[in-house]
């Protein structure tokens, strides 16, 4: 990952610890409704991959052991990761795209609700995601991979086309540069990746089109497995979230200006609230900045903030940055990951930055949106997350108007427990996550993401490790004093 050049060493700290009468009476442990949905408290675990599931999508013994860890911290809310909505492979990633993933979905909500005694609600994100390709040796991208068109038939005149596959297996990059399009340098240096713009293809062409009806049924799959809610993903490097970059110069009426980028957006939304009943909640998360260069700035992000919230979504969730525009250049063999560049840093900064620090670096843009929200004549609630890890920081967020719902991703992975620990007065025996961002290293890798600081713990014998027996795969359990395992 990309490491501000500053080097500041930052500590996380457990901030000052709230007494049990105090946690009870804050705001962080205070209902809100989410729509139609109530939560016990305003704690929210974001959506996260752990690389649990089959390699075909299903849910597995692991992934239902990810959850019900966070289920008995008993959160407000659990969001269940990225969750694809296209009946196609894609890894090692839960999918919703067919009704054969139902049983393994149900079996995970019921899971969750068991484990924290009925009190967390559990939402599942929806995403759609475009093609992209490892990169590819050299040798095999001119002989296999390049399509020979007449631009390089003109560049090379004279030459068979296979003449012409070595020629340009023999030049250097400069050559190259002159030679081959930006899309094929880009696909031999970094591997093929689909854009919302590649307007030239059939089915880029035909999103508008395709993608409400497929984020719709989804939603329905996700209600009938009993889930609480369900927030589409319009963040990240995904394909929701470039149709809202201002990267996005589609000409048919769904790019260019902020009333078209917006317009997909706002179709899927109102299908899947059309297609589900009224007792699902139906939100979004999005950027409250694209942290690239041309791409949406927080004015967008208040822009569209207001429009989601008068067309009836039931919470709103901020993130920022992760993209793949400023990724680096993967090894061969490997695809683009969207968290190696500076925006995928400001979506995950770790404990070594510049001088704005790791911590709260998504809280301004989002105080600005809630603001915008608001403005709007809505009081649709606001998720905040990025670097929250202690009650101190999470009831001012509350307190300051920056949200109304707090979520903490790696301190929630660092502690499961930690919000139960704060409520009930052991705000002292919280794991404070240390923010080396050991965790984003083993999903950047595909590897089953655990936490550092789990196995730093004595081990009870009988916890579920890695297939190298060598990390614990969920965090350690705890229990109040006093209190029999549950």
């Amino acid at each position: 990952m990309w490491r501000p050049p500053q080097r500041i060493r930052f500590a996380a700290s457990a901030g000052r610890v709230p007494t049990a009468a105090e946690a009870a009476a804050s705001r962080l442990f205070s209902p809100i409704d989410v729509g139609p949905v109530s939560l016990d408290q305003r704690t929210w675990v974001p959506a996260m991959v752990p690389w649990r599931a089959t390699e075909e999508g299903y849910v597995t013994e692991e992934v239902i052991g990810w959850y019900e860890r966070f289920a008995r911290g008993m959160p407000g809310a659990i969001v269940v990761e990225a969750t694809g909505i296209r009946d196609v492979p894609s890894g090692p990633l839960l999918r919703i795209g067919h009704d054969r993933f139902l049983p393994g979905l149900s079996r995970l909500v019921e899971t969750v609700r068991r484990a924290s005694e009925g009190r967390t609600r559990l939402f599942i994100q929806l995403i759609d995601f475009l093609a992209i390709r490892r990169r590819p040796d050299p040798k095999k991208f001119f002989e296999r991979f390049l399509a020979i068109t007449d631009r390089h038939r003109a560049a090379l005149p004279g030459l068979s086309d296979a003449d012409i596959r070595a020629r340009l297996s023999a030049m250097g990059q400069d050559e190259l540069a002159g030679a081959l399009t930006a899309a094929e340098m880009e696909a031999l240096q970094f591997g093929y990746r689909e854009r919302v713009t590649d307007m030239q293809h059939a089915h880029i062409r035909e999103l508008p089109q395709v993608l409400p009806g497929l984020f719709a049924d989804a939603a329905v799959r996700a209600e009938q497995a009993g889930f609480d809610g369900v927030e589409l993903h319009y963040a990240h490097a995904y394909t929701m979230a470039s149709f809202l970059s201002r990267t996005n110069t589609r000409d048919d009426g769904y790019g260019g200006a902020r009333e078209n980028r917006l317009r997909l957006p706002l179709e899927v939304f109102t299908d899947v609230r059309r297609r589900v009943g009224k007792q699902l909640a139906v939100g979004c998360r999005f950027l409250a900045d694209e942290c690239i260069a041309g791409g949406s700035e927080v004015t967008d992000a208040m822009f569209f903030g207001a429009a989601f919230a008068r067309a009836g979504m039931d919470f709103l969730s901020t993130s920022r940055g992760g993209k793949f525009d400023d990724a680096k250049q993967p090894p061969v063999g490997a695809a683009a990951y969207p968290y190696t560049g500076p925006s995928g840093y400001e979506c995950m900064p770790q404990f070594i930055s510049d001088e704005r620090g790791p911590f709260g670096r998504n809280a301004e843009p989002t105080a600005m949106i809630r603001k915008a929200v608001r403005d709007a004549g809505s009081t649709v609630p606001v998720v905040c997350t990025g670097g929250i890890h202690n009650f101190e920081m999470a009831e001012s967020y509350l307190a300051r108007g920056i949200c109304d719902i707090v979520g903490a991703a790696r301190q929630s992975l660092a502690d499961p427990d930690w919000f139960r620990k704060t409520l009930l007065g052991y705000g002292a025996d919280v794991r404070v996550c240390e923010y080396t961002n050991y965790c984003e290293g083993l999903d950047q890798k595909h590897k089953s993401v655990t936490c550092q600081l789990w196995d730093k713990l004595p081990s009870g014998g009988n916890e579920r490790r890695t297939s190298d027996g060598k990390r614990r795969l969920t965090a350690p359990l705890w229990q109040p004093p006093g209190q029999a395992p549950r």
